[in-house]
């Protein structure tokens, strides 16, 4: 191998990214993990973005995430909806079942449920949802003022803007890492504006 190509290949420090699958039920949480991916996302049965779709239990949650981290995968709970005052004391005690349970983050859509996790743990991880609209540097250093750890890009983000709010966001040393879909969204609204794609589709 040219040295050139040699001195290129050790400058560049590519990180595997993280291979994270949707699963709504015990069967799509083992086919996941068969198939390798190094994490899961599922809701439970309030507070996520699909309530109609089959979800597991706040029950259920013990069972699943050692069932996960016995195969060194990951599980993450979706709060991906905007909960209302009379919903609070119910989401605090999802949240704490949730971190009791070793849930490894949750992914959140509201920013009173970012400030009500930080409340009850220090240092539980939070993932902004894609439901946020993330699609700039701004939306990013917002999420990290939130004391997130992940930042879920829009859908609709293409590569070009993804890579500009890395560099931009590298420049404002504001180091997040950027999560982004690949696949299987059929959405055809702005993330996050949920209302838009249900009066239109009803879905």
């Amino acid at each position: 191998m040219a040295p050139e190509l040699q001195t290129a290949i050790a400058q560049t420090k590519l990180q595997c990214p993280e291979l994270l699958a949707p699963a709504g039920n015990w069967e799509c949480a083992k086919a996941a993990i068969e198939n390798g991916a190094d994490a899961i996302y599922f809701g439970l049965d309030r507070f996520n973005a699909r309530m109609r779709a089959e979800n597991f239990t706040e029950a259920d949650l013990p069972d699943l995430m050692a069932f996960l981290h016995r195969r060194g995968v990951k599980g993450y709970v979706t709060m991906n909806t905007l909960i209302f005052p009379s919903e609070l004391p119910e989401a605090e005690q999802y949240l704490r079942s949730i971190i009791s349970a070793g849930v490894d983050a949750a992914i959140v859509q509201d920013v009173g449920i970012c400030r009500l996790i930080r409340h009850l743990s220090p240092d539980f991880p939070i993932h902004a949802s894609t439901q946020m609209t993330v699609t700039s540097t701004a939306g990013v250093e917002f999420a990290k003022d939130l004391d997130c750890q992940l930042v879920v890009l829009a859908r609709e983000t293409s590569l070009k803007d993804i890579n500009r709010i890395q560099q931009q966001t590298a420049k404002l040393d504001v180091t997040l890492p950027l999560e982004v879909f690949v696949h299987g969204a059929l959405c055809v609204a702005y993330s996050g504006q949920c209302l838009t794609g249900e009066s239109l589709g009803g879905g």
